[in-house]
């Protein structure tokens, strides 16, 4: 089922932000889990790995692509991508990275992967097969382009890297245009914040209303919300922990909404 909710601009320089996935590291259901979450019939309760699609100046430009990547696009008809934007190397962020062979063969080229040298290093290791001097027919293709934490241009889009602590791991959001994306952060900085200043769409990571060692608490992403002062501001990466989402969208306060899977907004 596709499910839709649009916050129309009055401008006409339009951004489109899908949430191809909004859950944690291992999804919701979980593997086994019989809880009241895990087994809810409510398709906004079904959480694959975080990742969202960014649509630009003409350009799609994914942030991360999880172990669910082949099933996000199929899911959501996209047979096209101009980059890739990697957050860090945890295998819930870069797990399906294999399946961009089909774009390679869509696109004839290698898809350009933009990353830290941290994260590049962790890919060869992992995709070793894509990286070794004489390649298996049909491997995928990647051309890494490494990153910091200064503005950089995407395939003609501008993308401001924001600086965020993953527990003790530096890692990246992003903002492109009027959207701020934050995944995985337990810490910022507010300098780093003040990137996010006049977005119109923040997305923040929390992974439960309890305090986490990596990740934001329900209450922490509020607050942080709240200081960025954003439009609005939608949480990703969510647990089954934080219970479903008719039950989190009730207790948000005003302009913070839970996202879901499949939910595209146009500003």
């Amino acid at each position: 089922m596709k499910i839709s909710y649009l916050y129309k601009s009055k401008e006409s320089n339009m951004s489109i932000i899908t949430f191809l996935g909004t859950g944690t590291s291992q999804g919701v259901p979980i593997i086994g889990c019989k809880c009241r979450v895990c087994t809810s019939s409510d398709p906004k309760d079904k959480r694959l790995r975080s990742s969202v699609l960014i649509e630009q100046d003409g350009k799609r430009i994914l942030i991360d692509a999880g172990p669910d990547f082949r099933q996000q696009l199929l899911r959501e008809n996209i047979d096209n991508l101009d980059a890739i934007l990697l957050t860090h190397e945890h295998k819930d962020h870069t797990g399906g990275l294999d399946d961009v062979r089909a774009i390679n063969y869509l696109k004839e080229k290698a898809l350009p992967i933009y990353c830290e040298e941290r994260v590049r290093e962790s890919l060869e290791r992992e995709y070793a097969y894509a990286f070794c001097e004489e390649k298996y027919p049909g491997v995928p293709e990647f051309d890494i382009r490494t990153i910091g934490n200064s503005p950089f241009n995407a395939q003609g889009v501008k993308v401001q890297p924001i600086r965020i602590l993953h527990y003790k791991l530096p890692i990246l959001g992003f903002r492109i245009g009027d959207i701020s994306y934050i995944t995985d952060a337990s810490y910022i900085s507010t300098e780093e914040l003040e990137k996010t200043t006049n977005s119109k769409i923040l997305v923040l990571n929390t992974i439960r209303r309890e305090p986490h060692i990596s990740h934001f608490s329900l209450e922490q992403a509020i607050t942080t919300a709240r200081s960025a002062s954003p439009g609005i501001c939608y949480l990703t990466h969510l647990s089954h922990q934080i219970g479903t989402h008719k039950e989190l969208e009730a207790s948000l306060p005003q302009g913070i909404h839970a996202s879901y899977d499949g939910l595209r907004i146009e500003v």
